[in-house]
């Protein structure tokens, strides 16, 4: 079993930015690739950007490519979603996600993908 926990949302005004931090716990060997998916009221999950745990490869949603980075910390067994050029529509509860999928070319993208969630973290952009 893998345990995750995600911290860093927050309140933050249009164009600012912030940090989301995932911790990843447990049975860390079978992690090949770490994810992040977003939900906004009233709508479907939605990927935001992937990476695999060795930190080799990288995949953005368009609507976040250029303005949000992910990057891990394998001494830290973490996560990290710095976000950039935040917009009100980014508005949405954020979900760090482990998959144990080993031979995808790159990373997954989709939700079924990741078998280990965390919590959540709200993140809310004001206009």
């Amino acid at each position: 079993q893998v345990h995750l926990v995600e911290s860093g949302g927050g309140l933050v005004q249009a164009g600012g930015s912030l940090r989301l931090s995932c911790v990843a716990s447990g049975r860390t060997f079978n992690i090949y690739t770490m994810g992040w998916f977003r939900q906004g009221p009233g709508k479907e999950r939605e990927f935001v950007a992937a990476i695999k745990w060795n930190g080799d490869r990288q995949l953005y949603s368009d609507s976040v490519k250029g303005r949000f980075t992910i990057s891990t910390d394998n001494a830290k067994n973490t996560v990290y979603l710095q976000m950039n050029t935040l917009k009100s529509e980014d508005t949405a509860a954020y979900f760090c996600a482990a998959s144990a999928i080993v031979a995808a070319p790159v990373p997954p993208s989709r939700p079924y993908e990741y078998s280990y969630w965390g919590q959540g973290t709200q993140v809310t952009v004001s206009s």
